[in-house]
């Protein structure tokens, strides 16, 4: 199953597609388009503050557009579900299924002369399924986050638009509904600030 993720990530690799712009902007013919478009395999992980986990990323795919003459970007990124563990209490183990699903495609913009990029993601966090102590929990087919995570990302140092990089933010993970009878017990545990998000872009694919 698709999804369309954390646009943070997302917004990140932008950066390395308007460097690249860029560069085919100064060398390439004078009656090239004003729009680049490129794609980039993405791996990472994402750091749950109130549970002390950390959540895979991927194997994904980022595509992004660039345009040459203002530096806007627009992209949209495809993840995988993603399992992740933590125990509460100290002692009980708990898993859960994730899916990060767009909200609307994520925005941003990149500075043309020196490629760094900053992107913001609308995702929506859905939990499909839910294990306490190997016992399965039913959560429902509805279950998640009642607006959208807003996730800011930006190119880190040694990012590079031909060869990709990291790209990396902070976000809030906001109340969740429609989890059955688990809604006020997983609010109680998973929602809240001062998570992280790190996304890794492989080389770039233009066209």
């Amino acid at each position: 199953m698709h999804r369309r993720v954390p646009r943070l990530l997302l917004a990140t690799a932008t950066t390395a597609v308007t460097a690249l712009a860029t560069l085919l902007l100064t060398t390439g013919p004078a009656h090239a388009a004003p729009f680049l478009n490129a794609s980039y395999p993405i791996n990472g992980s994402t750091h749950i503050k109130a549970t002390n986990s950390d959540l895979p990323l991927g194997p994904g795919t980022l595509a992004a557009t660039l345009d040459l003459a203002t530096g806007s970007v627009t992209g949209s990124v495809t993840l995988p579900p993603s399992t992740g563990s933590f125990t509460e209490l100290g002692f009980i183990p708990v898993q859960a299924t994730t899916e990060f699903v767009e909200a609307q495609p994520t925005t941003g913009t990149v500075d043309l002369n020196t490629g760094a990029t900053q992107t913001e993601s609308h995702i929506t966090i859905r939990i499909t399924s839910l294990k306490v102590a190997g016992l399965p929990v039913p959560v429902g087919d509805g279950c998640e986050t009642k607006s959208p995570a807003v996730i800011d990302l930006a190119s880190q140092p040694g990012f590079n638009v031909l060869n990709g990089g990291v790209v990396a933010g902070t976000y809030t993970i906001p109340d969740f509904h429609d989890c059955l009878l688990n809604t006020g017990i997983i609010n109680l545990i998973i929602p809240g600030d001062g998570n992280t998000i790190s996304l890794t872009l492989g080389p770039a694919v233009i066209g």
